[in-house]
């Protein structure tokens, strides 16, 4: 750590801005200006307090952070691992289980990207599973098996400082290392944005505890891969060839006839995987024939039982983006009432009313099952260079054919986005690729033009 006495304080700077007064402590250490905001008057006074009684007691500072060395140590000495786990136990209480998975994948990225040392420096794969399935798993850090426990203290020893965060040749490889997967290629940019947002998360929690002084994120000339969010039209099916994949799935034996009503509630209804698992019969207003409704208000998406609070598979929470006990509203075509009925009269529902579940596992559809009697519908019904291709590559995707067909059908974008629960602005950007512009016609119209 290098210290030096050159140490100026100067007079605090106040700020009135639309969102209020920000006060600035300002000093430099060695040279270097260093300031640090606060929104109270009072907590800005009593920090410029403490660097003014160090300075004075000819306290060396720390020109790394520009801290006085005893605040360093008590403050700023904490391992980036540390940290780490920290973040992953204060977001753990309040975020889905499916979250707390996402938060641990991107926080072993992240760490295994600031170690200080390859001597004594465990296998990687055996790292990145005490991180990812240990250490960031609040519920079962302290239950990890010895081996583990070992690897993570090789991890604590020998990760930097929260403090090294704002050197940018510290900070730019960390970022560029959130850009590849395991295997050199590039990672899919969503993951990086989410990498990224969670990084950015975290870093704020370090200024929060006072171990930054700044967020450095912002200020580093660093871009990142663009971002997609909008559907690739070549993965939206059309009617004849949903129903054919539907026709495919009742024939393969011994889950296929159980998923046709659930597909074709992803299909007819738009409804997300999650929210199709969590059917149960009173959500229903289901006649014998015709048009019916569903009132949805559940979701129980898959995030592995290590991850949630009741030990199961699948997390049951309210429906994305909504508040607890809020209620969506969607029709029913006539031909999804009939795939229904047929359904319960076959299969008939769970001791809680649900209407799909395992053949083995009364009480959950397990993941694996849908995606694995997908692909073999894909495999029936498609040749080798379609099946290739991202038409219904997934499940979800009959979800986004559902609000495609929507859209074209000509169902207004508000009310096409509150059965699909978007917000109107999320939807329209998610879905322009997949609105039938009349490319068709504009084509006919420039033959036309030239003659052909």
């Amino acid at each position: 750590m290098e210290t030096t006495y050159d140490v100026r304080i100067w007079k605090t700077r106040v700020y009135e801005g639309t969102r209020g007064t920000t006060y600035y402590v300002r000093w430099s250490v060695a040279g270097r200006e260093r300031k640090e905001a606060f929104k109270g008057k009072a907590l800005s006074e009593g920090f410029r307090a403490e660097l003014v009684t160090a300075a004075r007691k000819g306290e060396a500072f720390d020109v790394e952070s520009g801290l006085p060395v005893s605040m360093r140590r008590a403050n700023r000495d904490m391992s980036w691992y540390e940290l780490a786990c920290a973040f992953a136990d204060m977001k753990w209480p309040r975020v889905a289980a499916t979250t707390r998975r996402t938060h641990a994948e991107a926080l072993t990225a992240m760490t295994t990207a600031l170690f200080t040392t390859e001597r004594g420096k465990p296998d990687a794969q055996r790292i990145r599973v005490a991180l990812s399935r240990w250490a960031f798993n609040t519920a079962h850090r302290e239950s990890s098996p010895a081996d583990v426990k070992a690897v993570l203290r090789w991890v604590e020893k020998n990760t930097r400082p929260v403090s090294a965060l704002a050197k940018p040749e510290v900070l730019r490889p960390m970022l560029d290392g959130l850009t590849v997967r395991l295997d050199g290629k590039p990672a899919a940019p969503s993951v990086v944005s989410r990498r990224r947002k969670i990084l950015n998360t975290a870093v704020e929690y370090a200024v929060e505890r006072k171990l930054l002084n700044a967020n450095p994120i912002p200020a580093l000339k660093w871009t990142p891969p663009r971002t997609t969010h909008t559907v690739d039209r070549r993965s939206v099916a059309n009617p004849v060839q949903v129903r054919s994949l539907l026709e495919a799935v009742r024939k393969l034996q011994r889950s296929g006839p159980r998923l046709v009503a659930f597909y074709g509630c992803l299909y007819f209804a738009a409804m997300r995987p999650e929210e199709a698992v969590a059917l149960a019969k009173h959500h229903l207003v289901l006649p014998v024939d015709g048009w019916g409704e569903f009132n949805l208000s559940t979701a129980e998406p898959h995030a592995g039982r290590e991850w949630t609070d009741s030990g199961e598979n699948r997390d049951r929470r309210q429906l994305k983006q909504r508040a607890r006990g809020e209620v969506r509203t969607v029709p029913c075509p006539p031909e999804l009432t009939a795939l229904l009925n047929a359904h319960i009269e076959e299969f008939g529902t769970a001791a809680d009313g649900r209407l799909f579940c395992g053949e083995r596992n009364e009480g959950e559809m397990p993941k694996g099952t849908i995606n694995r009697t997908w692909r073999k519908a894909r495999e029936k019904v498609f040749t080798p260079e379609v099946a290739a291709s991202p038409l219904a590559a997934t499940p979800y995707d009959l979800r986004h054919a559902a609000v495609s067909t929507w859209l074209n059908g000509g169902v207004p974008a508000t009310q096409a986005a509150e059965w699909a629960g978007h917000s109107v602005e999320v939807l329209l950007k998610i879905y322009a690729k997949c609105l039938d512009g009349g490319a068709q016609q504009l084509r006919q119209r420039i033959s036309d033009a030239l003659g052909y």
